[in-house]
This record gives structure tokens, sequence and C-alpha cells, in this order.
């Protein structure tokens, strides 16, 4: 993964060798004996100017514009011919050295030579000596050095730092208009999908982010949607309440009496209908820590339970011997309860119900398997939604056995299908990822 933290220090590093390199560079480049030849006033064109009167024949004037160059930029000048010989009268190396040691004893000098052709097409050496104080000074005045190296460097810090920060601040403005969308509710799982594929923390975060918001937005349409449902689900059994008591204001102490068994029934089923609401929603909350499930114990448990309402009905249980399992053991036990309470209602007493626990390679399997007529297979998608029940059915329960069950299982990270038999019955399949076993 492309560290976000690795991308700052290597770009704030970067541009401080850039930085650096740069300067060196040009105060390397601003030193070079060409450059300064080039563009120094009193060396750009000095040797030409000095060989054409010289050439001409013009002795005085040509020492006279060495003497000028001399006291005006205080360069010392030298000029040989082919054969070594000085052409500046007077200005023997010895003189120029004793003319050196009599004044600014205390200033280093630059060396500097520079190989003219005349026109007569021989070779001219000139040899200039320009003190360092003098030649700091006019790279300073001029601003050369120190503006030029300035310049550049802001440049590339300019430019290194604009990308730097365009590759943070552009993720954050999509992190932010997403947490916008979220707050909104209209938040789009799309919306992220690129950011989320870079291999750097804002890509995690995106990818952390995208998870959250397309799991917040799941739980907030299905809040709706349950209090859709409960409102809906709540309104008959209150409805027939109002119309009993209705009745029994009315009627007299003998309508009144039989009236109350009917008026405790619909409060009972009002009750077991919340209760079923308050399960299904406290499966939403945060579980204690994992245990580990001997699923042999555990369905063992559910088979003794159910022999207590069902005495009449068998129970087979099979596969779950030595097999246990990481989770949590009451929202497991709810699960299977529900999907035994539904197999049980189903099941025909000549056969047994069928517990079946399968060890994979990659997840455990547990399967309810009852022999009653099964259900048409375009409503096997919708046997866990909230408050479903399968038209054309006997109506027991309130819908919600399956959902709690679902629900239950995908706290788990696992899934619950459903399917028809092929020799008849129905069949409940829980897939729980072995990542969990132990």
């Amino acid at each position: 993964m492309r560290s976000l933290f690795w991308r700052v220090l290597g770009a704030f590093w970067l541009a401080l060798v850039l930085m650096g390199a740069l300067t060196y560079l040009l105060v390397r480049m601003f030193n070079q004996d060409n450059w300064i030849l080039d563009h120094h006033p009193g060396l750009k064109d000095f040797a030409t100017t000095w060989l054409s009167l010289y050439e001409s024949g013009a002795t005085e004037p040509a020492l006279y514009f060495l003497q000028q160059q001399k006291h005006r930029y205080r360069i010392e000048t030298q000029i040989l011919d082919e054969n070594g010989v000085s052409l500046t009268k007077g200005l023997s190396p010895r003189s120029l050295a004793m003319e050196a040691k009599r004044g600014d004893k205390h200033l280093p000098w630059r060396r500097i030579t520079q190989e003219v052709t005349g026109q007569n097409g021989q070779s001219y050496l000139f040899v200039y000596r320009i003190a360092h104080s003098e030649l700091g000074a006019w790279q300073r005045n001029n601003g050369l050095r120190p503006a030029s190296a300035l310049m550049i460097a802001l440049l590339v810090l300019t430019l290194m730092s604009l990308l730097l920060t365009l590759s943070i601040t552009r993720p954050l403005n999509r992190l932010r208009n997403a947490v916008h969308d979220l707050g909104q509710t209209s938040y789009q799982k799309d919306d992220l999908s690129q950011l989320a594929r870079r291999r750097d923390e804002l890509g995690v975060l995106a990818a952390d982010f995208n998870y959250m918001g397309q799991r917040l937005q799941g739980l907030i349409k299905s809040q709706r949607q349950l209090l859709r449902d409960v409102s809906h689900e709540l309104r008959s059994p209150l409805a027939r309440l109002q119309i009993a008591l209705a009745l029994a204001e009315r009627g007299s102490p003998e309508e009144q009496a039989a009236l109350w068994p009917r008026l405790h029934l619909e409060c009972e089923r009002l009750d077991a209908l919340i209760n079923e609401i308050l399960t299904l929603a406290r499966l939403d909350q945060v579980q204690e820590s994992r245990q580990i499930i001997a699923m042999d114990e555990l369905l063992d448990r559910l088979k003794a339970d159910a022999a207590l309402l069902h005495p009449e009905q068998r129970i087979e249980v099979l596969g779950a011997e030595g097999c246990c399992y990481l989770g949590w053991p009451d929202l497991l036990q709810r699960a299977l309860d529900n999907l035994l309470r539904n197999a049980l209602r189903f099941n025909p007493q000549s056969q047994p119900i069928q517990l079946e626990v399968k060890q994979h390679a990659e997840c455990l399997t547990i399967s309810v398997r009852d022999h009653g007529p099964g259900i048409g297979e375009e409503w096997l998608e919708q046997l866990s939604d909230n408050f479903f029940r399968v038209p054309g059915q006997a109506q027991q329960g309130y819908g919600l056995g399956l959902a709690i069950a679902k629900r239950a299982v995908e706290q788990h990270a696992g899934q619950l299908s459903f399917k028809n038999h092929p020799e008849g019955g129905f069949v409940a399949t829980i897939r729980l990822p072995l990542t969990q076993t132990t």
C-alpha cells in the first residue's frame, strides 16, 4: 500500500533536495568563466574591442582601454600572443604581482582565461584577475544569483506543494460531499468507488466510509420499513380491541362476560407482537464477546424445548458431535429456535424433523428440514422479510420469526437461505463462515 505518510514525507524531502540542488547548480552556473565573460560589463566584448584597437595599430588607445578596465572594474588583464610574449607593455606578470601586493592585499582574486583569435588569424590569450569582492558585488547588484535561485526554488516548491495539496484536498472534498449526502439520506455508494481504489490511507478511509454509508442507509431504510410494517400490524389487533370494548360498553352483563376472553386474547396477541418487534430491534445492538458454542449441546437444548410443546413430533440431530463454533449463543439459539418452530408448524407427525450440521472447507452449515407441503418458488426470496406471510397458508404468527432468524445469522456474518427439498418438504440452511470456528 502506498502510504500517504511516506508520500508527504517523500515530497517534503524531495522538495528540499531539489531546492538545494538547484541552488547549488545555479550558483555554479553563475560562477562559470564563460558565463562571467559573457555578462560582466568589464569583460563582455573586452577582448574583441582591445584586439581591434591593437591590430589596427592604435597601441596607446589599447593600453588606455586596458588601464580603464583596471581602474573602473578592478580587473587586471595580461595579454599573451602565440609565442607567450606579453602585449601589455609595462604590465609584466611581475609588475602585476607587485601591484596586487601593494593594493587590496586582503582580497582574494579570481583568475579567468580567454583565448581569442584575431582578424589576422593569430591566437591571443587573455588572463583576467578580478577580485572576488568585485565579482560578488556585481552579482548582488544585478540580482542574478540570489533572485534566480530563489525564483526557481520557489517555483519547484510551489509546483510540488500544489500537487501534494491537490492529492489530499480533492479526496477530502469528495468525502465531505459524501458526508453531506449521507446526512441528507441521499447517499450514493458509487460516488466513492473510484476513490476507494486508491492504495493509501485515503483509499482505505473511503472504502470504510463507503461501507459505513451503505450500512447506515440500509439500517435507515430497514427501520423506516419496519416502522411502516409495525404501524400496519398493530392496527389490526388495536382495531379488534376497540371493537370489543365498544361492544362491551353497550352490551349486557352476560355479553360483557362473553367478550372478556376475546379482550384477553387480543391483549396477549398484541403483547406477543410487541415482544417480537422488540426482539427484532435488539438484534442490531452491540453484542458481548463471542463464546465457544458446542453445537451438539445447543441442538439438544432446542430438541428438549420443542419436546415440551410438541411431544408428538420427532426431531433428529445429525453431525453435531464434536462440532464447535465461536459466536453468540443466544443469537444463534434464537435463530435456530425460530426455524425449528416454523418447521414444527408444518411438519406431519409421521415424519421426523432433521437438524443437520456439516463442516465444509470454508463454512459451517446448519440445516432444518421438515416434511411439510413446502411453499411456492416465487415466495422463497421474501420469506425473511419483516411481517411477510405466505399467501394461502394458515396465518400463524406475525411474519417476524424468519426475519429475526436472518438478522441473528447476519450478526455472525453468515447467510440464511430457503429451498424446497427435492423429495418433499422445506429446508432452511444457515451458512456460517469458518473464520469464526474453533
